[in-house]
């Protein structure tokens, strides 16, 4: 693709500006690094506080008494028991109980904030509109830009701006004045820190970028970081570790599917796939995400092969780096049930070589989410 036909941010003058080394990215130009580099920005993510453009991301309103429960028919989760401020991780589905998108749902007063992935947000706008167009309004937010602050001096540097921030925990929301914008922001993000996400008006977000890169612990990250970071968290990411073929089980994701939408519960069932997940939440799944560590320092990239000692294949990586704060190889992978075992050791083939990894849990570096 073409630089020419790639899509810009709010924030792309301000990231030339900063020196950001630019790539294609879900169609868009987008910052990999800045001239500091992917490890000290990684590092500043973990130490202190880092802003990433996450404006690529889609953000859609769900409006109407219905909407709560009509999202209920295309993801497996409770939405019409969140209260208002709440936010909730999901997935969409498809009818093999494959992943079409996870995204982040939060119930405001008076609509559904749906933030979706990049790569699949005119997909998944397509999909709310022909499957629950007709019981909810369904409104793309395209004048909105998305801001995370993430690292541990987040909490400090937002109540900067606006003392009130401090008031949320994990997992809510709510809507703040930010350097003369109103913004709605969530503490959540995408690193294992602490954070928020911002959702601001497109033609407020330089002016808000320059007053948190203004702050003393806030600098500048881009993708390069915010891959490294996740990874380390036990993130998947979509289209890499989780995709149309992999269902929430097979992925390790149960833990967001709640009991009212298991079978059993009281709103059980109702979206594509129930048949299967269900069947694969009663008796397992064929193959399991699980976490490896590599036990010499070659870094396994995304696509090796995974085998047993004997050579005969087992599964396959589909994200890995040589984790900066775990300071080892560590990578995602999918292997046959049997062996996704804890402390079992597995080869991956990297360049004609088989690295010895070792399965291990997630996350790799321990989250540090501000709970109150």
């Amino acid at each position: 693709m073409s630089t020419t036909s790639l899509l810009k941010t709010p924030l792309h003058a301000l990231h030339l500006e900063l020196g950001a080394k630019m790539v294609p990215f879900a169609g868009y130009e987008m910052p990999v690094s800045y001239p500091a580099g992917v490890m000290a920005e990684h590092r500043q993510c973990r130490n202190a506080a880092a802003l990433f453009d996450v404006s690529h991301m889609g953000q859609l309103r769900l409006i109407g008494d219905d909407a709560a429960r009509a999202l209920e028919t295309l993801a497996p989760v409770d939405v019409t028991g969140l209260a208002v401020g709440q936010q909730r991780y999901a997935f969409f589905t498809n009818t093999a109980g494959g992943i079409l998108d996870d995204l982040m749902i939060t119930r405001r007063p008076n609509d559904l904030l749906l933030i979706v992935n990049a790569s699949c947000k005119d997909a998944d706008t397509r999909h709310l509109i022909t499957h629950i167009g007709h019981r909810c309004t369904v409104q793309p937010l395209p004048e909105l830009a998305l801001l995370a602050l993430q690292g541990p001096q987040a909490g400090a540097a937002l109540a900067r701006l606006n003392p009130s921030t401090a008031q949320l925990v994990f997992m809510t929301g709510g809507t703040y004045q930010l350097a003369g914008a109103e913004c709605h922001v969530t503490r959540s993000g995408y690193t294992g820190e602490d954070g928020f996400e911002i959702s601001v008006p497109a033609d407020r977000a330089v002016t808000l970028a320059r007053a948190l890169l203004d702050l003393p612990d806030v600098k500048p990250a881009g993708l390069g970081a915010r891959d490294t970071l996740r990874l380390e968290a036990g993130m998947c990411l979509y289209g890499h570790d989780i995709n149309d073929t992999t269902t929430p089980v097979e992925a390790g994701l149960t833990w967001a599917i709640q009991k009212v939408r298991r079978a059993g519960g009281a709103r059980a069932g109702g979206y594509p796939g129930a048949t299967v997940i269900d069947g694969q939440l009663a008796t397992g799944a064929p193959t399991k995400r699980v976490g490896l560590v590599g036990l010499e320092r070659v870094p396994v990239r995304e696509g090796a092969v995974v085998v047993d000692a004997h050579g005969k294949k087992l599964g396959h990586v589909t994200s890995g780096t040589l984790a900066p704060t775990v300071n080892q190889p560590i990578a995602m992978a999918y292997l046959a049930a049997n062996h996704a075992l804890p402390n079992h050791e597995v080869y991956a083939e990297v360049r004609g070589k088989r690295q010895p990894m070792r399965v291990s849990p997630m996350p790799f570096a321990p989250h540090h989410y501000f709970r109150g």
